[in-house]
């Protein structure tokens, strides 16, 4: 099982195929598995060198207590001593949800090791901080509330991602969404990310209006919106998403 150490913290990942390195990042109370359980693993390997990583918190990564230890300096830096790990000198990047909030440290802290950035579900502005408060309760109430709760926000609950969820380290995660960098904007950064952007979004997420607004503001960035789908939803469904990834990517390849 290897792993990249970023200042004493071992960073898990796996790679998948032949190709561009394209680097896949998990969405929050999640890990690497989901890209395998969803098929992207299969539909990109062909194409594409997969790099999966566990983000610290998450998976096979190491899983500190502290939330300074999840500070969004370091979130990148995990990345990018995979990267520095596997002698990749450049990727591109693949995040969703809390993996895309990743994406805008990526361009703030670490631009120069990525071609080009996608980011799904996810926005650079002041997060809601009730909202914050509240899910940050929610999770050190541990694994039977989380689940409680995901499925009454309209989550589809399948074996796979139940047991996900249990074994979870909800005191990690409590620490990690209970950093600094949740309570400030990454909105200066957007001027900055001359790199080819993606970002997407389904309408009926929340985070929907913050992503379609944030694009405005990137110099070399495309908006995909995905009708009807909520935010738990997107991902799940291939079939929409794949498609927009594979063209953008074949066009910053070709570039």
């Amino acid at each position: 099982m290897p792993h990249a150490n970023n200042q004493g913290v071992r960073i898990h990942y796996e790679v998948e195929g032949n190709g561009p390195p394209f680097v896949l990042l998990h969405g929050g109370l999640s890990n690497m598995e989901v890209w395998y359980e969803m098929g992207y693993v299969k539909s990109l390997k062909e194409d594409y060198k997969l790099i999966l990583i566990d983000a610290r918190g998450y998976g096979a990564s190491d899983k500190p207590h502290n939330p300074e230890a999840y500070g969004m300096e370091l979130l990148v830096a995990d990345i990018v001593a995979v990267l520095n790990d596997l002698n990749v000198s450049k990727a591109h990047f693949l995040g969703y949800s809390m993996a895309g909030w990743v994406g805008f440290g990526i361009a703030k802290y670490a631009p120069e090791r990525f071609n080009s950035l996608i980011i799904g579900g996810a926005h650079p502005y002041l997060q809601d901080q009730n909202e914050l408060d509240a899910n940050i309760q929610l999770l050190k109430k541990g694994k039977d509330a989380v689940i409680e709760a995901m499925e009454k926000a309209g989550m589809k609950m399948t074996p796979e991602r139940r047991a996900r969820l249990a074994a979870n380290d909800y005191e990690a995660i409590a620490a990690l969404f209970s950093a600094k960098h949740w309570r400030l904007s990454f909105e200066d950064v957007l001027p900055t990310m001359t790199m080819p952007c993606l970002v997407f979004a389904g309408e009926a997420d929340s985070e929907y209006a913050g992503a379609r607004e944030c694009v405005k503001n990137m110099p070399n960035a495309t908006f995909i919106s995905l009708p009807g789908l909520s935010h738990f939803e997107v991902m799940a469904q291939r079939h929409l998403v794949l498609p927009h990834i594979t063209k953008f990517l074949a066009k910053v390849i070709q570039t």
